[in-house]
């Protein structure tokens, strides 16, 4: 008679779980990532090589976000990661900014969860991510807040207000601020001033432009309410940013 086998038994004869970590390649759609404690990627399926702009997982093995996104964006990933290894409780569907260039409009939903070793120490986590406009059963709410977050991307510079998000999304204002918090993390406003922020730096970077001209370009109207929500955000103010980030003329 056969010994009746336990899932425990049956995991530990699995080799390695790399095979497992290939099933996520046959998902177009889905990036697949592992990272350690310190939020380094120990694995990455084929989209997720893609988001990395890298050809081979081997390329993006042990280093992090930052090496990849652009300073906020990977700021925003990296604190959920903290989040969650440091309380040890998972994340589930957070919608927020897709891994891709700049100003992309696209959305994900995203949900990590803590892993833990045989001593139940946290040593790392596991998540996946899906574009929103993959999800066939992605909620109404979370529809709306796609179209609002694409206008906010394709139209930082302008004085958008709570008030006209809110009605593209069909919602009330306060409902439209707690739906929209509860799925960024933050207010639409605050939100804003990110994206904003996001393409100064590029500005900053890849420009001659003045301080002052980059402002109004990416939707600031008064210089010192852009050198603060700029040094809120990157740590520095402006001109110090562009001195340590600038390319060298060629």
């Amino acid at each position: 008679m056969k010994s009746k086998s336990s899932p425990e038994a049956f995991f530990r004869q699995i080799g390695s779980l790399q095979q497992l970590v290939r099933l996520f390649d046959m998902m177009p759609d889905v990036s697949f990532f592992m990272k350690d404690r310190e939020a380094r990627f120990m694995a990455l399926n084929r989209l997720g090589c893609e988001f990395c702009k890298v050809k081979s997982e081997r390329e993006a093995l042990g280093k992090t976000d930052k090496d990849f996104f652009p300073a906020a964006r990977a700021e925003e990933y990296l604190a959920d990661d903290r989040e969650v290894m440091e309380s040890g409780l998972p994340k589930f569907n957070r919608i927020e900014p897709a891994p891709e260039r700049e100003g992309s409009p696209h959305l994900v939903i995203t949900n990590k969860i803590p892993l833990r070793d045989a001593n139940g120490r946290v040593i790392g986590l596991a998540g996946f991510s899906r574009r929103i406009e993959n999800l066939r059963t992605a909620p109404a709410t979370m529809r709306r807040l796609a179209s609002t977050v694409a206008r906010l991307h394709e139209e930082f510079a302008e004085p958008l207000t709570t008030a006209q998000l809110a009605q593209q999304a069909g919602l009330s204002i306060s409902q439209f601020e707690r739906n929209f918090r509860k799925a960024f993390g933050t207010s639409p406003h605050q939100y804003l001033v990110a994206i904003r922020v996001e393409h100064a730096c590029r500005l900053l970077n890849e420009t001659d432009d003045t301080v002052t001209a980059v402002a109004q370009r990416c939707g600031f109207y008064d210089h010192a309410h852009f050198s603060r929500a700029f040094a809120s955000l990157m740590g520095t103010g402006p001109a110090r940013y562009r001195e340590d980030h600038q390319q060298p003329a060629m």
